[in-house]
Parts: structure tokens; sequence; C-alpha cells
């Protein structure tokens, strides 16, 4: 069973870093794929500018050699990729200068398409870019700007970001874009909570024992050197994606899909949350560094021997999360992210309390508790797991056993990527799964005290080894 695929109206994309590694990895495969799937009306364009100079021809090369190494051979369609290679252009533009806003403007020109800017540079440039666009009389009242995380590295530069974008672009307008929020299974799981008669009775602290998230990563540093010395993992994941997940977990039902109405919601779970303060940091949260060892069946560096210098940054955290309201008093919420570690998996476990007395006896065995499994990555799907007789004649034995629905073996076609969802979604200017200010800020307030008392304290990064 495959989805109806709705063509958008025409749009113009223009791609700032249209020649960086997000574009190359992300971006233009992602755009290549909805070619293909017959989504874009005449006359879409998408123009790619950047500090480098380059011609139209050299940036569609470089568009066709990063689907070559992105997109699997089998997807690849000549003609549709000829096709979309004609829409790509490309202009030579500064930020912090102004060169060459003028020749996006005149490349753009008079088309009343929807415009789409998506930043995928550093966020130091995002002001720069706003305030040029802005001045160059690029934005229109049908145009979107797109940013990529970090907004900020704390509440005050957070409010700073968003303070100067927001002079130019209305809140409306602005789409701060997380990919965790652009997975299937994290979209499903509202139609699993609202959709079903099942889950929504148990989802509350009268049943649920406690909530796992986990982000475990196998990377290392690769080409994030720099900027991740400065964020360290709860700035890089908890901040933005793991408390995403939290919030769509926990937040009561919205009163309809409306983007607002959604992230209302989700905005109560974040002012709900307990802060961690001073002493309750040790008690509550652990970070830790990953040390030299080994990953992919070989021998990896130490975070340090990778950055080449010393440092505490932690590139492993686990923390212990509270919900202050009437539904999830006194539930667990359980965040663990990291890299380096000996599986790449993204999964939310819901771990129901166990059942009150068991008629079985002792023979029948242990009664393990229910769980309701989440899985983001690597395989998308859901997963039950529940108690059942051992078939055969010797008696009443339990054990428990998984009820597995894999997206990839329930649903023909191929799964959309993250980046296809949400870019369709800025075009479409449903904000439903983009993160609104408020939210971002309030992220931010709960993080601040961790990251402070790690600081205040001088709390060491515990040191792990890579792959375990």
């Amino acid at each position: 069973m495959t989805s109806q695929i709705i063509p958008v109206d025409p749009f113009d994309f223009i791609i700032f870093g249209g020649t960086g590694d997000l574009s190359e990895r992300k971006l233009l495969p992602s755009l290549y794929h909805r070619q293909r799937g017959h989504q874009f009306s005449e006359p879409t364009r998408i123009i790619g500018t950047s500090r480098s100079k380059m011609t139209d021809e050299e940036f569609q090369a470089f568009a066709r050699q990063a689907i070559s190494d992105h997109v699997k051979s089998a997807d690849i369609d000549a003609a549709e990729l000829e096709t979309f290679l004609a829409r790509l252009s490309y202009v030579s533009a500064d930020a912090t200068t102004g060169a060459g806003f003028n020749k996006l403007k005149t490349a753009i020109g008079d088309s009343e398409c929807i415009r789409a800017f998506y930043l995928a540079v550093a966020p130091a440039l995002f002001g720069d870019i706003s305030h040029k666009l802005k001045e160059n009389g690029l934005i229109t009242p049908n145009s979107r700007i797109v940013l990529e995380k970090p907004i900020g590295r704390d509440l005050a530069s957070a409010r700073q970001l968003n303070d100067l974008v927001g002079d130019d672009f209305h809140e409306s307008q602005i789409f701060r874009i997380d990919h965790y929020l652009g997975k299937e299974t994290v979209q499903n799981l509202m139609a699993l909570r609202f959709a079903n008669a099942l889950y929504e009775p148990l989802w509350n602290s009268a049943n649920v024992d406690h909530v796992q998230i986990t982000v475990a990563e196998t990377v290392g540093l690769e080409d994030r050197v720099t900027y991740y010395d400065k964020a360290g993992a709860l700035r890089d994941m908890v901040q933005n994606h793991m408390l995403q997940l939290l919030c769509l977990v926990a937040m009561e039902a919205p009163s309809s899909m409306d983007a607002d109405a959604v992230r209302d919601e989700k905005l109560k779970v974040l002012r709900a949350l307990k802060r961690i303060n001073g002493n309750e940091a040790p008690k509550h949260t652990v970070r830790g560094q990953y040390r030299a060892g080994a990953s992919a069946g070989g021998p990896v560096k130490g975070y340090v021997e990778e950055l080449g210098k010393n440092s505490n940054t932690e590139t492993f955290v686990a923390l212990k999360a509270e919900i202050g309201n009437w539904r999830w008093a006194g539930v667990p919420f359980y965040l663990r992210t990291g890299k380096r570690l000996a599986t790449r998996v993204s999964e939310i476990v819901i771990e129901f309390k166990p059942i009150p007395h068991s008629i079985f006896g002792d023979s029948a065995g242990p009664i393990s508790a229910n769980q309701l499994v989440i899985r983001l990555q690597p395989d998308e799907g859901v997963k039950q797991f529940i108690m059942i007789k051992d078939p055969g004649p010797g008696g009443m034995r339990l054990r428990q056993i998984p009820l597995d629905m894999s997206f990839a073996q329930s649903f023909d076609g191929r799964a959309p990527d993250a980046y296809e969802r949400l870019i369709m979604d800025v075009i479409r200017g449903n904000q439903t799964l983009f993160m609104r200010r408020d939210e971002v800020e309030a992220a931010w307030k709960w993080i601040d005290p961790i990251q402070d008392a790690w600081e205040g304290a001088r709390q060491e990064a515990q040191g792990y080894t890579a792959g375990t």
C-alpha cells in the first residue's frame, strides 16, 4: 500500500551553504527524490549560493555527484535526474559583506512563487543573511526561512538569534528544523497514541513504570570537530532531538493537528519539566567521554586524540527527567545519547507497570512487564512485548514475545527520508513538525541549569571505551 503523492505549488528553493556538507548529503538528494516522485510543479527552481565562485554548470556537476554518492543506484532515473539538474542554478554571495545579493535578486527575478531560504550555514550567519534578504527586497509574504540547529548555545544566545531573524521574518515564516521530527516513526507516535483506543487509556502514571529514550551512535567526531567541542552531547542532542521526542511521548492530545495546537501541547511539557539544579545534577545526570577502543571491526582513537587537545566535553549523557503534571507525576524519563557506542540505535521504550498479582504460580516462570518499543533507526517500526503461554503440553509456562511491525515490511515502496518530508512541509507552510520560538527557549531554560551545574562543580566526564 502506497500513499498518493500530492504535488506542491511552484517554488524557488535557495540553499545558503549550497556547496556544503548538508547540501551534498541531504538537501540535494532529498530534492531529487521529490523530483523523481513527481511532486514538483513548474516552474520550480533550486538556487545554490555560497562564497565559492562557481558556474551553473559546475553546481549542476556538484549536484550530480552528490546524488551519485548519496542516492541508491536503483533510485536514480536518468531522465528525471536531467530534469532535476536543469532546475539548478548558482549565485556566489557573501552574507557578511552583502556582495552578490543583488545577483541573487536578479536570479530570482519577479517570480511570485513560494520562496524558501534554507540556511545550511553556521548560526552566526543567520542574522546577517536574514538582514541582507530584507535589505535587498527578497522577502515576500509567501517567503519562508529554514534554520538548522543549533539555535544558540544557551537561552541568551537563542533569544538573540531569534530576535535577529524575527526582525525580518514573521514567526509564521520561520521554520526551525529538527530532522528527527521528520522520521516516519516519530510522526506515527501521534497516530499510535491518538488514533487508537488501545494505548491512550494506559498512557499515564497509573500504568507506565518508566520511559526510556535512547539515541546511540557508533560514529565519532567526523567533520564536526570545532562545533562539537564547543557544544557537547547535552547541547547537541538533548536540547533539541531528545526533548522533542520526550514532548511527543508526554504531551496531551492537541485539539487538532494544527501546527500551533500541537506546539502548544509540547510547550506545556517543557514548562512542566522539573529543574535539575546544583546538587541534583550528580544524582540525576551522568556525562562521559569516549576513550580509544574499537568500532566497525577496527581500532579508533579516543575523543581527545581525535580532537588534538585536552577537553572535558561530554560525548555521552544519561539523565533522569521528571514531569511535574497530573499525567506523569512520579514516572521517570531516562534519556541517553552518546557517540562511539556499541550499536547505532534510536528508540523510545514505554515500560508498563507489572501486573499486581500472578495467578500462575512459580512453575510458570517470571512475568516480564509489557513494553512498547518505538524504533526510529536503523529499522523504523513499532514492537509490542507481551506475555503468552509457551506452546506445548508441559503445563502453564509463560514467555515474552514481540508483536513486531517493521515499516519496511508493512508498506510498499521506498520510505521518504526525514528531510524530504520536512522540505515539502516548508513549501506547504506546515509548521507542525518545526519548533516554535517559545519551544526552543523553554528547552534552553531546562538545559542551562544542568550545564551550569556541571561547569560550576567542574564535573569531569567519565571515560568509556569506544565501541562499548
